[in-house]
């Protein structure tokens, strides 16, 4: 099903309401950019980077104050930071903003009016997924399924009201699932027990390449990336209260799934081709060969995530509960080696880079965490005294994080 993105009237005005500030210009992508949730890879994983374990008010290398509420967590494409924001009385105005990675400084900020529901609970706001970027194009998904397409000079690309044409894929708590790129392919789930969708959106027009019915059943995960490996091309991952299903994202074409169930809040990962599924706990699958069936690794009912979707790091699989407890397990067997106490309750999915784990909580305390085979070890702890809902980004050795207020960056000093 292809569909043309609508030009009406009211379109027309979001368009005019494009406003500029700041400067114009364009940022190559290079290596360290970090463009969408939980990385490039969809996996939390910082490769290559080298972050600050000291954290303290000296590795702070600036603080920035942000308009509206937002959860959604920065992406960084070359020296901008670019991150999303909601606000008016019934948070309609949806924002766009980059942010200079050197200075802190604001290059531009647009706004845009949602063209879907924009109810949802407190704890939440319409600004709650984290936008996604090809290295040329900024994706920005919000809990209204607005799907709104920049350039990186913030010139509006086009705009998708999936709202408006679907508007009973909604639900009263809110929606919070990121889109992901493939190729020439953004990827979105819109997901409720009114109606449940996903939708590959060719990343040029705008237009649709495919829409496929899920499972009617609130969702708030994200879909993950599926690497090409052996010749087969890489494959969306869609996760859903019945399990996951592996999906062509040219096509939309369903190429195998994993029907055992799976949790709606938590994400799915996939690290050296295994795929880790919160799913009765934890559970490990890899598909075969030839990419048409899967084989079941390990369950472990010990290791189950909360809210935070779970990572792997040194050879293991780390995964923090609702007490705030850090569990590590053998990523190969399943086996719980150690757990550690953190403090608080976690929304935020934590960052692995250069051997460490980098964990915020709800309250904006900040935990650096040395995972190793025996045991585990908090490095460095800060209290950012705000709440942090939203999980972090790695660029250029430096980490980033935002709360409702600010945006800070993390850095080695020179």
């Amino acid at each position: 099903m292809r569909h043309q993105p609508a030009t009406t009237n009211r379109h027309r005005a979001i368009l005019a309401l494009a406003g500029l500030v700041g400067t114009f210009f364009l940022s190559p992508a290079h290596s360290g950019d970090w463009r969408q949730f939980r990385g490039n890879a969809a996996n939390s994983i910082a490769q290559g980077e080298n972050l600050p374990t000291e954290l303290s008010g000296g590795s702070i290398a600036w603080k920035v104050e942000l308009p509206g509420r937002g959860l959604s967590g920065p992406i960084a494409v070359g020296q901008q930071i670019l991150l999303t924001a909601s606000s008016g009385y019934s948070q309609d105005r949806l924002h766009i903003l980059s942010i200079d990675a050197e200075t802190g400084e604001t290059q531009w900020e647009r706004q845009f009016e949602a063209t879907g529901r924009t109810g949802c609970h407190p704890k939440m706001c319409i600004a709650t997924p984290t936008p996604a970027s090809d290295g040329e194009r900024i994706f920005a998904f919000y809990s209204s399924s607005d799907l709104i397409c920049t350039d990186l000079a913030g010139n509006l690309q086009w705009y998708r009201g999936f709202g408006a044409e679907y508007r009973n894929a909604s639900n009263s708590l809110g929606m919070s699932s990121s889109p992901i790129v493939i190729g020439s392919t953004v990827i979105i789930q819109a997901e409720s027990e009114a109606e449940a969708f996903a939708a590959g959106v060719d990343t040029l027009t705008g237009e649709t390449k495919w829409k496929i019915d899920r499972p009617r059943k609130a969702n708030w995960t994200s879909p993950t990336i599926l690497p090409a490996t052996n010749g087969k091309p890489a494959l969306a991952l869609l996760q859903s209260s019945a399990g996951l299903s592996a999906v062509d994202p040219e096509t939309g074409d369903v190429v195998w799934t994993f029907d055992n169930g799976a949790s709606t809040i938590p994400s799915s990962l996939v690290v050296d081709g295994t795929v880790v599924i919160p799913s009765n706990g934890l559970t490990s699958v890899r598909p075969s060969a030839d990419g048409t069936k899967i084989e079941s690794i390990w369950n472990s009912s010990n290791l189950g995530p909360s809210t935070p979707s779970p990572v792997v790091i040194n050879g293991l699989t780390i995964t923090v509960n609702s007490a705030g407890a850090l569990s590590a397990g053998d990523v190969t067997t399943g086996e719980r080696l150690w757990q550690l106490r953190l403090k608080g309750k976690f929304s935020s999915t934590p960052l692995a880079s250069n051997g460490h784990l980098f964990f915020f909580n709800e309250t904006g305390y900040a935990f650096v965490v040395r995972p190793e085979r025996e045991k585990g070890e908090i490095v460095s702890e800060l209290d950012l005294a705000e709440t942090i809902l939203c999980s972090p980004a790695a660029s250029d050795n430096a980490l980033y994080v935002r709360s409702d207020g600010h945006l800070w960056k993390f850095a080695e000093q020179r």
